[in-house]
């Protein structure tokens, strides 16, 4: 946009910013204290219509505009200017090549009740911070776990590892000028790695949402990674994941496994650089060609050490997946070579003609723990306790108790539902189930000192995959069940609505120092959401969850991070009757099966699912010719759980 920009003589003197019509004048056009600044806003090349340009912003919503001639003369008053109205305390973003600088209003740390002031500088994709005279912390936009604008666009929520940050629309001129400028800073800024947002490990969103999903959904599946999907459904999950990654939720039913891989490989393909730089390209394709075994591995590692912070962390977590995926190959016919035939030409970005990229793929895949330097049990998310067999998982399950005694090894096909694997589990000890008794298969925490009694129809692998060492299942009677379907039972409203005690443990500033207490809060859980309300009588909740993304967890949890939240009844009683209703409402009012577990133990037929082989020959060429070469079939892939939030 040009605008029409009007020549002024200007002053900065004793911390007030004037402007008059020439330097002959002595009565200034107008005028405006350093205090009444809010913030000062660096603009990118002749996006005014002028090269040199910044803009004002004050205390009386009102902006200024101006700019100059040269690039030294514009920085200069940039510097002069937000020195004169940023505090000692806050002066180290004085020293940063800011585009946008100035003064907040937040919520964040020990008390959400009360605003305090801060100052922060937006530097490329980090957001600098000095809240209340502490000491500056750097908040990663590309690295966000959810940013949202929020309460009528008058709250930006950014949420990082171990903290919420809450930034007040105190203004609203300056506010949206922040609010656009973080969201873009946030997005993707081009077409490199690192460009891309970010999960904490510096691997792009992109990546880990695609290999999250093959792994819970597609390991199984025969061909993946070679069959083309639906090149409209590609192109238009590409664009999803290039506005916003960190919105897109790749879910059971709405995606297919082989629109999500190839929207993998799209990305590699099309990577500005490349995965292995362009620079050293070149020598890792060379490498594949070393003859002694210990001087290769040695190079790719010299040359790993070389890659950018995120090529590298994006490079490992790849390898490991496909690592992961050829221990499949029984099922999805992917071998080492398969995988590497595919994946060299996408990740080197050559045309197929060239076998050296294939080769060097299936060296970083075969010597994957060697090169990378990791321990075995680091390739599975699961439990070292969880095993491929030829088929399925084998799962370490405990009945009652977890003891040496309790163990059952049962094998886990991705079908199996909990109840099923409580029957298994109840077959293989001969205890009969008598009526009105409610086994269930709970998931339970050690270390976090909680539980999850599963849903009946859940199925059990994709729990298993999101396991840590110290998670485990176990068989046990669901003492409560019986008080939950009366309750259920007499109610004649699906919704429930009271004050329970709210949580959220926050850490105080980023120093991983936990904190926060219980408030009483007013909530109303329907059939949709879950809202939170200061008190009974306010109109606006302070927090809104969709119910259905809920996962509800039993117990106490000593180490929380957002987004992980207490809700604390009174009385055990109370806290079933919220227990039910949430379940209620999440499966539909099918809370246990009509006919109880006997009809699970007479069906429980575990279906085989493989469907025949699939001759995969080295294939070159476009997405059609694979498409083509590669024969169809059906999977019902994995289930896929998106949030977690615990309740006491």
């Amino acid at each position: 946009m040009s605008i029409d920009f009007s020549r002024r003589w200007c002053t900065l003197n004793d911390g007030t910013f004037s402007y008059y019509e020439s330097d002959k004048n002595s009565n200034p056009n107008g005028a405006l204290k350093a205090s009444e600044i809010v913030c000062l806003a660096v603009d990118t090349p002749e996006r005014h219509g002028y090269e040199n340009t910044f803009e004002l912003y004050s205390e009386s919503e009102r902006l200024y505009l101006f700019g100059t001639d040269d690039g030294d003369s514009h920085k200069e008053w940039v510097k002069s200017l937000a020195k004169s109205f940023i505090p000692a305390s806050a002066e180290p973003l004085l020293r940063l090549g800011f585009e946008r600088i100035g003064r907040l209003k937040c919520k964040d740390g020990l008390n959400l009740q009360t605003s305090k002031v801060g100052w922060f500088a937006l530097v490329g994709s980090t957001l600098h911070a000095y809240l209340n005279d502490s000491k500056g912390e750097e908040i990663h936009l590309r690295k966000l776990n959810e940013l949202s604008i929020q309460q009528d666009n008058e709250v930006l929520v950014l949420v990082e590892k171990g903290r919420t940050l809450y930034i007040e629309g105190e203004r609203k001129l300056d506010f949206a000028g922040w609010c656009a400028a973080i969201q873009t800073a946030a997005g993707s800024g081009g077409d490199t790695l690192s460009q891309q947002q970010l999960t904490e490990t510096d691997i792009p969103v992109i990546v880990h949402s695609c290999i999250g999903y093959i792994t819970q959904c597609g390991l199984t599946s025969e061909g993946i990674y070679r069959k083309s999907g639906v090149n409209s459904r590609v192109a238009a999950l590409c664009e999803r994941f290039r506005q916003d990654a960190r919105s897109v939720r790749l879910r059971e039913g709405e995606h297919q496994v082989d629109d999500v891989s190839n929207t993998l490989k799209r990305f590699f393909r099309e990577l500005e650089e490349g995965l292995f730089t362009s620079e050293d390209a070149r020598t890792w394709l060379s490498t594949a060609a070393i003859q002694d075994e210990s001087k290769k591995i040695s190079q790719y590692q010299m040359l790993l050490n070389r890659l950018p912070r995120v090529n590298k962390a994006t490079l490992q977590a790849l390898i490991n997946h496909l690592y992961c995926v050829q221990r499949f190959s029984e099922l999805n016919q992917m071998n080492l070579h398969n995988l590497a035939i595919v994946f060299g030409p996408t990740l080197f970005q050559t045309d197929g003609k060239d076998y050296t990229a294939g080769r060097a793929i299936e060296d970083l895949i075969q010597h994957y723990t060697l090169i990378f330097e990791v321990r075995l049990t680091v390739h599975y998310k699961q439990s070292s306790e969880v095993k491929s067999s030829q088929w399925h998982f084998i799962c370490t399950v405990y009945l009652e108790e977890k003891k040496e005694t309790a163990e059952q090894h049962v094998k886990i096909p991705g079908s199996m539902t909990a109840a099923e694997l409580t029957c298994e589990v109840l077959d293989r000890r001969n205890i009969a189930v008598k009526d009105r008794e409610y086994w269930s298969c709970w998931e339970v925490s050690d270390k976090e000192e909680m539980e999850r009694p599963l849903h009946y129809q859940e199925r059990v692998l994709p729990i298993l995959h999101s396991f840590g060492t110290d998670s485990h299942l176990l068989i046990k009677k669901h003492l409560a069940m019986e008080a939950m379907i009366v309750y259920l039972t007499s109610k004649v409203d699906v919704s429930k609505h009271g004050m329970m005690k709210f949580r959220e443990e926050r850490s105080i500033l980023g120093l991983g120092l936990t904190s926060g207490s219980f408030h009483d809060r007013y909530f109303i859980l329907n059939s949709s959401s879950l809202r939170m309300y200061k008190e009974v009588r306010s109109n606006r909740p302070e927090r809104d969850w969709p119910v259905k993304n809920l996962r509800v967890y039993l117990g106490i949890k000593k180490k929380l991070r957002p987004p992980t939240w207490y809700l604390c009844c009174d009385t055990q009683s109370e806290m079933r009757e919220w227990y039910a209703t949430f379940l209620s409402i999440q499966y539909d009012g099918n809370v246990w099966p009509q006919d109880g577990l006997q009809q699970t133990r007479v069906s429980r037929v575990l279906p085989d699912t493989r469907h025949g082989n699939v001759s995969l020959i080295p294939l070159r060429g476009s997405e059609n010719e694979m498409r083509n070469s590669v024969a169809a079939f059906s999977q019902d892939p994995l289930a896929v759980s998106q949030f977690t939030n615990h309740w006491d």
